[in-house]
């Protein structure tokens, strides 16, 4: 299956919920969230009791469209965490959270996680000194993120910091503006990660 291209805003009606795939748009009172649009489709009016594993499927695409990411790739997450030690469920989401072009939205320098795969991949990022062009890159605690020191590299940061300041900054995570470097102070906490699905749910439709 190949990536969505379709209208970002469909995805957020489908789930019901904000998925902040559009940047500045999705805390305007134009959010068709905001507004009350109905699910995509024919029937998107209809509200239809789901099964047990409809609700575990609504959970996955919730979490896996919020990061932007296709089926195999989030599998792949998915087996990572269920190795890992620890909740699996809270792993999945550590691990989702520490992806580079994440990182690079959670500090503002980019206005949504799809633009800041896009920055990411046309190479305006550095982590630890050096150039990295892979989204998909999982950093550790004490890595450092710099925006590239080229004035459209710098332009766009500045740009999206400023808009940025309101959602505020999260605190496993330390950034200096006047240098454009982020940096992780540590791996967040189940309670430092915004709650927007149930995990569980994930990792139970995954074990079955």
């Amino acid at each position: 299956m190949g990536r969505y291209t379709g209208p970002a805003c469909k995805q957020c009606r489908r789930e019901g919920m904000k998925l902040f795939l559009k940047g500045e748009r999705c805390y305007m009172a134009k959010c068709p969230i905001e507004q009350g649009h109905p699910a995509p489709g024919m029937h998107g009016q209809r509200r239809s009791k789901l099964s047990d594993y409809g609700v575990q499927l609504r959970e996955k695409q919730k979490l896996r469209r919020t990061y932007g990411m296709q089926e195999g790739q989030f599998r792949l997450f998915f087996e990572r965490a269920l190795r890992a030690r620890g909740v699996t469920g809270e792993k999945l989401l550590q691990s989702l959270e520490m992806r580079l072009d994440n990182l690079v939205y959670r500090l503002g320098f980019a206005p949504s996680r799809r633009a800041a795969r896009q920055f990411v991949q046309h190479g305006h990022i550095q982590v630890n000194g050096k150039k990295a062009s892979i989204p998909s890159m999982v950093l550790v605690s004490g890595d450092v993120i710099t925006v590239k020191n080229a004035e459209h590299s710098r332009a766009f940061a500045t740009a999206n910091l400023e808009q940025a300041e309101g959602r505020g900054l999260s605190p496993w995570l330390a950034l200096d503006k006047n240098n454009f470097e982020g940096r992780i102070t540590h791996v967040p906490s189940r309670e430092e990660i915004a709650p927007t699905v149930n995990e569980q749910l994930i990792v139970e439709l995954y074990s079955k």
